[in-house]
């Protein structure tokens, strides 16, 4: 699935990285611990957290994650979004609390990272 149908499905803002979302999205995983996501995140993970520090886009890279969408209507700070643009991370916010963010995507076929 592309970014851009994950945004259209959770009518999800674009924070940055417009021209990147016709990356294809096969897996996500969601957590506010970025213990958890470092334990548990495999590379071409699409993130989904609440965490809107600049330690969510650092962890996001570390595990070659493809994007992030914060939930709860969240919105990274000034420093994470320059982040992410340097490491080319697109990064977008939905309103959707965690859990129905999850069920939306996994109903529309995207595997969750334990599924792969």
């Amino acid at each position: 699935m592309k970014l851009r149908e994950i945004a259209e499905l959770l009518e999800a803002e674009v924070i940055w990285g417009e021209d990147l979302l016709d990356k294809e999205i096969k897996f996500a995983g969601g957590s506010d611990l970025m213990s958890d996501v470092l334990a548990f995140g495999k590379p071409g993970i699409l993130l989904l957290t609440g965490l809107s520090n600049t330690q969510s886009v650092r962890t996001a890279d570390i595990i070659e994650a493809k994007a992030i969408i914060y939930v709860r209507g969240k919105k990274p700070d000034k420093d994470g979004i320059e982040l992410a643009k340097i490491k080319k991370i697109p990064m977008l916010s939905t309103k959707n609390m965690m859990f129905k963010t999850c069920g939306i995507l996994y109903s529309h076929g995207l595997l969750g990272v334990s599924d792969i």
